[in-house]
């Protein structure tokens, strides 16, 4: 299914001329996670936005080399912006919560409290699929 999906995208593109192309490939911005929430979700408000319901997810890996198993886990920043979404996700979900992310990238910079310039990638969710626990 997601196979077809992608190769019918991909046609899709290579119809268009090369102007055409360069705006709809950067129009393709989606991850999907899987994993568990590492605490429980925090609403916070900034002067003059609307509220963002912010959590942490990690995610997985493990390999085989030989006999020894190997896993890296990575840490994820969840933003949940739209305004039922975010009060669905602050209210249900839970620390330790296994759940499915979808949404976009975004990268950013800010000054931590040390005046140090960081960057900052974050996932803009637009669905949060919750487990059934």
């Amino acid at each position: 299914m997601l196979r077809s999906t992608s190769a019918q995208m991909l046609r899709q593109l290579v119809r268009y001329r090369s102007s055409e192309t360069s705006l709809i490939l950067e129009r393709i911005n989606r991850v999907q996670l899987l994993g568990r929430v590492g605490q429980d979700p925090v609403m916070r408000q900034v002067e003059g936005r609307n509220p963002v319901t912010i959590f942490s997810l990690a995610t997985n890996e493990m390999w085989r080399t030989g006999e020894d198993i190997s896993q890296k886990t990575t840490w994820h920043r969840v933003s949940v912006f739209k305004p039922g979404l975010r009060d669905v996700a602050y209210q249900y979900v839970k620390k330790s919560s296994r759940i499915l992310v979808e949404g976009k990238l975004d990268y950013g910079e800010y000054v931590d409290k040390n005046q140090v310039r960081r960057q900052a990638t974050t996932i803009i969710a637009n669905i949060v699929f919750l487990s059934d626990n």
